[in-house]
């Protein structure tokens, strides 16, 4: 499919036009927000994420939403709501995330910041990563990287 592909290659061209640009994994980030509210620096990152010109989320939905996570997507995206952008990437079909977030409150607040304004890029076809392994395969003559791809 290509998602992380894609939105790695808009964020490197944001940053060519001199955008500030954060990329995190969804999950990674809602355990470093969980880390820095325990030493201190939750407020600090809440500010960092607010006042970034572009916020990648990559693998949305790849688990249940925590209430405490929700809580702290609503931040994140209430503070950026009209004012900056956020790209989101997931293999979870946008009619799905409504479920997927679990608190139906939540859940129409956060998608009402995310969703509505937002320009959707649907991909379809093979995972890059699986077509890679297949070239390098080919390329190499090697059936390592086509038995990983199993």
């Amino acid at each position: 499919m290509g998602n992380t592909f894609v939105a790695c290659a808009l964020a490197h061209q944001a940053c060519r036009y001199g955008a500030s640009v954060l990329y995190f994994r969804l999950p990674r980030l809602l355990q470093e927000l969980t880390l820095a509210r325990g030493d201190g620096r939750f407020t600090t990152l809440l500010a960092q994420l607010a006042k970034t010109d572009l916020l990648v989320l990559d693998d949305w939905g790849l688990a249940a939403f925590t209430d405490v996570a929700r809580r702290d997507l609503l931040e994140i995206f209430d503070d950026r709501h009209e004012l900056r952008s956020t790209l989101v990437t997931s293999q979870l079909p946008v009619k799905h995330w409504h479920d997927n977030l679990g608190d139906p409150t939540l859940a129409d607040a956060i998608l009402d910041r995310l969703v509505h304004n937002a320009h959707r890029i649907p991909l379809t076809g093979e995972s890059m990563r699986k077509k890679k392994l297949a070239l390098v395969a080919q390329m190499t003559g090697s059936t390592q990287a086509a038995d990983r791809q199993r």
